[in-house]
């Protein structure tokens, strides 16, 4: 069944997998990739399917309801996906405005553009929200996230997506709009910005850098594979039901530094370095305020009603990561210059 979805972020982190996988795996579908392009947004991440017949791409601004309008009126799209956003929790506490505008007032004006467009005949339509699992707040030593935990969020960036969701909960009660929430844990992969913790300590590890290490280096997160969120993002849009929630997960957790340590590990190995050579550049720094302790995702409603599990470990995704990083060193020098560089002085002082 022939269906045009605009996909928001497309040519962000995860966005670019998700707008791969529905290119590649839909061609029957007409795929518009909705982009804004700062600092994250990086065309190249999709060169392999920009060619694509069923593809298509849109320089516009979450913010711009003119643009947005516009873009609707042209592509009439029967669903969006909804991934533009601004994720990273450090920026949020430098630049909190700015969160507080992408990812609440911009997915307000997407929701009045699908709300407009759609005139009230929302049959065969749907506005899928991707969130995180930072809106719930922090764990303590023992516990999930589930889909009915209650929100609470500690930092800028989590408050910006906790709202978020609010709203598209409320459009989906208030104005009847279909819609579907799902909530993550942390991504990694291929074509991640260097901001985060895995290809930052990939680029430093390279280049010998120090490994700056948050506080104790025990903070825990769940690690998900990109790629199997972007097939669980695929089976609920297709699956999932309307005006419900659900949380994807990588069924493991890993503190900070033993994560780094194994990064260390395998990058030793890769890079012809003795081993325990890369360790030596860890380097503990000062605590991020409002630093949740602990977060773990329960994606078992995704698995029991809808199937998805993830399809790699993850040392496997992380082996699959380090070897993606060392073989696209030039897609990594070209993202780490710059307004990067800038950004990365002012964080962490070196």
């Amino acid at each position: 069944m022939s269906k045009t979805i605009v996909i928001t972020g497309g040519a962000g982190f995860i966005g670019s997998h998700v707008v791969r996988l529905f290119v590649s795996n839909y061609p029957e579908y007409t795929i518009v990739n909705l982009d804004a392009l700062t600092y994250a947004g990086n065309l190249a991440n999709l060169s392999d399917v920009e060619s694509a017949a069923n593809y298509r791409f849109s320089k516009t601004n979450i913010l711009d309801t003119d643009a947005l309008a516009a873009l609707f009126a042209e592509y009439k799209p029967d669903a969006v996906i909804h991934l533009a956003a601004e994720s990273h929790v450090d920026r949020s506490i430098l630049s909190p405005l700015d969160f507080v505008f992408t990812n609440v007032v911009g997915t307000v004006n997407l929701l009045n553009a699908a709300k407009t467009a759609w005139a009230g005949d929302f049959s065969g339509k749907l506005f899928y929200h991707v969130s995180t699992d930072e809106v719930y707040g922090a764990l303590g030593d023992t516990g999930l996230f589930t889909e009915t935990t209650k929100y609470d969020p500690h930092s800028p960036y989590s408050a910006s997506k906790a709202s978020s969701d609010h709203f598209v909960r409320a459009y989906g009660d208030t104005y009847e709009l279909p819609v579907i929430i799902s909530n993550c844990s942390n991504n990694y992969g291929p074509y991640h910005f260097p901001e985060k913790l895995i290809p930052l300590f990939i680029n430093n590890i390279i280049n010998k850098k120090p490994l700056p290490v948050y506080g104790d280096g025990l903070y825990t997160r769940d690690w998900l594979f990109v790629k199997d969120h972007a097939r669980a993002i695929d089976v609920i849009f297709h699956k999932g039901k309307t005006h419900d929630t659900y949380n994807i997960g990588g069924f493991n957790e890993w503190t900070n530094i033993a994560l780094v340590k194994l990064m260390c590990s395998l990058m030793d190995e890769r890079l012809g370095r003795k081993a325990g050579e890369s360790e030596e550049l860890i380097t503990y720094v000062k605590d991020r305020p409002g630093h949740d302790r602990r977060y773990a995702i329960d994606a078992n409603k995704l698995n029991r009603e809808l199937g998805w599990s993830p399809s790699v470990t993850f040392e496997e995704g992380l082996a699959q990561t380090i070897d993606w990083y060392l073989s696209n060193e030039d897609w990594l020098k070209q993202v780490t210059s710059g307004d990067y560089l800038n950004y990365y002085k002012e964080q962490y002082g070196k």
